[in-house]
């Protein structure tokens, strides 16, 4: 009976569990990538630039003797003023006033042989090898004559232009030896600086564009007016370094403000004109070994890889030529493992400031969009 009555137990919890119906097992949906995005636009952007450079005189030049002997003159000193065609060097002339004196003498005596064999000549009382003789030696005392005094002229130097002299070089008494660098005189009415620029930027700027130009030597508070001048490009080099691939842009002051000399730091800001660009946040934009690319978001909210051509960097944003339209989402943060045609779910800027505020400051360009 005890037998039974578990065979009969057993039956039913074998019934019991085969009547149960089988629960079927859905999959979930993977979950949707983080991620924010901003709206590529259009926008007039004044590209600017601030380079540093060394302040030159428009102009200097170096003064050396083209006859040697002993200095018997040197009226000027570092600092002083000279003007145009004023005598700054003189050099002792003596021997050579003495050979030039020889040299006109014999000049006279072969102009007195050729006036007195012409007659000869005349009268056939001489041969004409005689007469071509006599202007032979007349044309060399002439030509003797003209070099011994263009050699005492080299005696006395004259200022080539009027300016400053910056270095004075050796002193009254000294031998100066034929070439020797004796005064340096700088025009330092207008000062010059020569700056680097990117061959990006180079083809944006013109001969006569405005440049903010300060000073660190003149940024006192007591002279305010000093702090920033006004200068102009003079001359845009037409060669470029193959290595740093930038071009040298010169930069005039005109007049130079007071307090400005030579070999002072200058800081130049390069403003080009306002142009419409397409810009997104540099740090949106993703390097491969293929190349720069950009994660954009798709009608089906899907990430997309767009490979893009990029153009100047403007502070905290980057230019793109080509790759992506006005108008594209583009992604700016959410990188971690994104990859393309992955679901994504837009994030708006405010969340995710409140997990993240290491956002960058604003960068301080004048941008008009467009859209307005």
């Amino acid at each position: 009976m005890r037998v039974f009555t578990m065979l009969f137990l057993s039956m039913l919890v074998f019934m019991s569990g085969c009547g149960k119906s089988e629960q079927p097992v859905t999959k979930k949906s993977p979950k949707a990538h983080l991620v924010e995005v901003i709206t590529a636009q259009q926008q007039v952007v004044a590209v600017k630039r601030e380079r540093t450079g060394t302040l030159k005189a428009i102009q200097e030049i170096q003064i050396f003797n083209q006859q040697e002997g002993r200095i018997i003159a040197l009226p000027f000193y570092e600092g002083d003023r000279v003007n145009k065609n004023e005598i700054v060097a003189r050099l002792d002339g003596r021997l050579l006033e003495a050979q030039l004196s020889r040299a006109s003498a014999l000049r006279l005596k072969a102009e007195k042989d050729v006036k007195r064999i012409s007659g000869l000549v005349d009268r056939r009382l001489t041969s004409q090898t005689e007469f071509t003789r006599v202007e032979t030696e007349l044309a060399v005392a002439q030509a003797d004559e003209k070099v011994l005094q263009t050699q005492l002229d080299y005696t006395t130097l004259h200022a080539p232009i009027s300016g400053i002299i910056s270095a004075r070089l050796t002193e009254q008494g000294n031998i100066a030896e034929r070439y020797t660098h004796l005064l340096t005189i700088s025009d330092q009415r207008s000062l010059i600086t020569q700056v680097p620029v990117s061959e990006l930027l180079l083809n944006k700027l013109k001969l006569g564009d405005p440049v903010a130009v300060s000073i660190d030597a003149l940024n006192d508070t007591q002279m305010p007016g000093n702090q920033t001048q006004q200068g102009k490009i003079t001359r845009i080099y037409p060669n470029l370094d193959p290595v740093t691939r930038t071009g040298t842009v010169e930069i005039e002051l005109n007049p130079a403000p007071v307090g400005a000399r030579p070999g002072q730091l200058a800081r130049v800001t390069l403003r080009t004109q306002e142009a419409e660009r397409l810009l997104i946040p540099f740090m949106a934009l993703r390097r491969s070994t293929e190349g720069e690319y950009v994660f954009t978001v798709d009608k089906q909210q899907q990430a997309q890889a767009s490979a893009v051509v990029t153009g100047l960097r403007i502070d905290d944003a980057i230019e793109i030529l080509s790759g992506i339209d006005s108008g594209a989402q583009v992604v700016v943060r959410g990188f971690t493992n994104l990859r393309p045609n992955m679901p994504v779910s837009v994030v708006n800027a405010a969340d995710t400031e409140k997990i993240n505020n290491n956002d960058k400051s604003t960068d301080n360009m004048t941008i008009k969009s467009t859209a307005q």
